[in-house]
């Protein structure tokens, strides 16, 4: 038996409640099994149990045998003194109340009262609960996923949802703290490293961190200058060029290296390897800089615009149509389109949904919350609903399972779902689980 099982059952009531009585014969009636605690002390917080003809309000410990009170030294913990009721599997001895106060409603030396369940418990349940547990499939459920109803999983799969998004936001949070509540230079730092994809998003991190907002925003007329902010900054403005562009980004950093007393990060932390060339970070940092050309106060103009994918459509400066690295001409089958005609190096759609997605919804999911406008957290979440479904191997293997998607709305649950409960195998914690693990599914 494990401990986490009996905690579910005991939050849903999962166990044969007729003629419930204490292990010392009092009759025993659960009015609230009261709330799960996740911290230290009892595990269930402001519960109501009625033992006799008295109705308590207190706190709840499970165990799975009541000998485990004494392993766990709780008769020396004062977070136990006022526990109403001690939930076991097995009673295999009598507890005695030992570090009461004298002014307890709870008296020193009385028997504390014990529920046993281990003859409670529907038949089968346990067993399947263990079976979910050694599973070895690609989420433990598979096999029966089919018979959860789309109405169950249609409200767990919002639930997940916001759950994903608060988690993405909590680096938001850390980061707008270290910026001291500034959102135009968070919302900055983490785009940055969101132009960076997962190769090279520490470096464009470190870079954002390095070249404040506030810098770029005073040369936001001039892409030449802003170009040389960010090369320069990131360090790959350092040596020796034959091409008259770079040589130009030189000279006007030198300038605004002395100006705003700047330092050039480590060039060495930039990937170019196993990367497509329209990913390397040279025509990132390219289009990072023509995004802040054109749009000044960007965050600001995210809350207020309808059409955000509009305001992602950036692209190289002119030098990058032909390189992909300063000094090395790019061949030609790659700078050029079927026509002959060069071609421009935009953000393709897919860099565009991953800002979205990755960046921007958590942004207005979590400015909402923080200022208390819902409004923000539904642009977020409808955003997410105009969004295609994302192609992954995640994804797929879902929808081999039978549950397809239309929109990343769905995926990112379903994501969420994969990596947060299936993989760890919280089963408990599921609603898919949940629903799997009822004694009426089970029959």
């Amino acid at each position: 038996m494990q401990e986490e099982f009996l905690h579910h059952l005991w939050k849903f009531r999962l166990f044969n409640n007729n003629k419930l009585q204490t292990t010392n014969g009092e009759e025993l009636q659960i009015i609230n099994t009261g709330e799960p605690n996740s911290d230290s002390g009892p595990d269930f917080f402001n519960a109501r149990i009625k033992i006799g003809k008295t109705t308590w309000a207190g706190n709840v410990e499970i165990h799975i045998h009541a000998s485990d009170w004494e392993l766990h030294k709780h008769q020396h913990d004062k977070a136990y003194d006022n526990v109403i009721l001690h939930v076991v599997h097995e009673a295999d001895i009598d507890l005695k109340r030992k570090n009461a106060r004298p002014d307890d409603a709870v008296g020193r030396g009385e028997i504390i009262p014990t529920l046993e369940l281990k003859n409670r418990i529907p038949k089968d349940v346990y067993g399947k609960y263990l079976q979910f547990r050694s599973s070895k499939d690609w989420i433990p459920c598979g096999k029966q996923l089919s018979w959860v109803d789309k109405f169950t999983l249609d409200n767990w799969l919002d639930r997940l949802l916001v759950e994903r998004l608060e988690r993405k936001s909590q680096p938001i949070l850390d980061s707008l703290k270290q910026n001291k509540n500034n959102w135009e230079e968070t919302f900055y730092q983490i785009l940055a490293r969101n132009f960076g994809l997962k190769v090279n998003s520490e470096p464009f991190e470190i870079l954002a961190r390095s070249l404040p907002y506030s810098v770029l925003a005073k040369h936001k007329n001039s892409l030449v200058q802003l170009e040389a902010l960010l090369f320069g900054v990131a360090g790959l403005l350092e040596k020796q060029f034959k091409d008259d562009y770079p040589k130009e980004l030189q000279k006007e950093f030198k300038f605004l290296k002395q100006k705003f007393k700047l330092k050039p990060i480590d060039a060495s932390l930039w990937k170019f390897m196993r990367l497509h060339p329209p990913n390397f970070p040279t025509i990132r940092i390219s289009q990072l800089a023509n995004l802040i050309y054109r749009s000044t106060h960007l965050f600001s103009k995210i809350l207020e615009t309808h059409n955000i994918a509009s305001l992602l459509q950036c692209e190289t400066s002119a030098y990058w149509l032909t390189h992909y690295r300063f000094d090395r001409l790019s061949p030609l089958s790659s700078g050029r389109g079927a026509g002959g005609e060069v071609k421009r190096k935009r953000l393709g759609e897919e860099s565009i949904n991953n800002i979205l997605i990755n960046t921007i919804i958590p942004f207005l999911f979590i400015y909402g919350k923080e200022k208390g406008e819902e409004k923000f957290c539904d642009k977020a979440l409808a955003l997410l609903e105009k969004i295609e479904s994302e192609n992954n191997s995640i994804i797929s293997k879902w929808a081999e399972l039978g549950i397809h998607t239309k929109s990343a709305y769905e995926t990112q649950a379903l994501l969420q779902l994969k990596n947060e409960y299936c993989s760890k195998k919280r089963c408990l914690d599921c609603a898919v689980g949940a629903k799997l693990l009822h004694p009426e599914s089970i029959a």
